[in-house]
């Protein structure tokens, strides 16, 4: 019987304070996905040896880009906006050195949140810094009093994300202010919110990376969100996965 692969996951920091020491931390929606879907996770520590970082992604048949607060626009040649509430020095500093021996590497990656803006970013694109002023005709994305908010998903036709919802009625949870501008170079667009923010990105060569805008290892997400992850670790081991009944 063949070993199930290996994901890892990067994971939120948050430093030393007074009264409390630094912790690495992830939400469990993100490894219980993985294990539901079939894989294994495996948490990476924010090194900054990158010959360490090497050695974990040889051990590794795959890695998912967790969300969390927003990429510093100054490191990709953008002003601070005021909207943005910036990722820990030491995550982003991680994320980034990851993201470049990942896309090296041709490792495959799934990139959620704040993981598919940098996924687009490194690979040449662009970002909306908050999408209430540069798309101010836009549905909301986020509403601080439900972290349960949904919105209409509309999918490309032939995309994975296509194969994951078919071409019913869709859904999903949004949570966030800034989106894909411009999609880099070797990705295009699978899913937009029905105002065309862009809410899906997957890889049009044959490289496996693919990211969602919203969040379907979270506690919002629905039974089939589940299926991205499901076709995640198909792409990786080439075995479909054991049909489940969505509710």
């Amino acid at each position: 019987m063949r070993s199930k692969p290996l994901i890892g996951l990067n994971a939120d920091y948050r430093a030393a304070k007074k009264d409390s020491p630094a912790f690495t931390f992830v939400c469990a929606g993100y490894y219980d996905c993985i294990m539901e879907a079939g894989g294994v996770p495996v948490i990476l520590p924010p090194t900054e040896n990158e010959a360490d970082l090497n050695r974990l992604l040889d051990l590794l048949d795959g890695m998912v880009l967790v969300g969390g607060a927003d990429l510093d626009p100054r490191r990709d040649g953008y002003m601070l906006h005021p909207s943005v509430r910036l990722l820990d020095d030491r995550r982003e500093n991680f994320d980034r050195r990851l993201m470049r021996l990942i896309a090296k590497r041709r490792v495959p990656v799934f990139g959620i949140g704040v993981g598919m803006q940098l996924l687009n970013v490194s690979a040449g694109g662009t970002l909306l810094l908050h999408i209430p002023e540069d798309l101010p005709k836009a549905l909301p994305h986020k509403d601080p009093l439900d972290p349960a908010h949904r919105h209409g998903l509309e999918v490309v036709a032939g995309s994975l994300m296509e194969r994951v919802y078919g071409d019913g009625e869709i859904r999903v949870n949004s949570v966030h202010h800034m989106a894909v501008d411009d999609v880099a170079p070797g990705f295009s667009i699978t899913a937009r919110c029905p105002d065309g923010v862009v809410e899906a990105i997957e890889s049009t060569t044959d490289w496996l990376a693919f990211g969602t805008q919203f969040h379907p290892e979270s506690d919002s997400a629905s039974a089939l969100d589940l299926r991205i992850f499901e076709e995640f670790i198909t792409g990786i081991t080439g075995e479909v996965p054991e049909m489940r009944l969505v509710a």
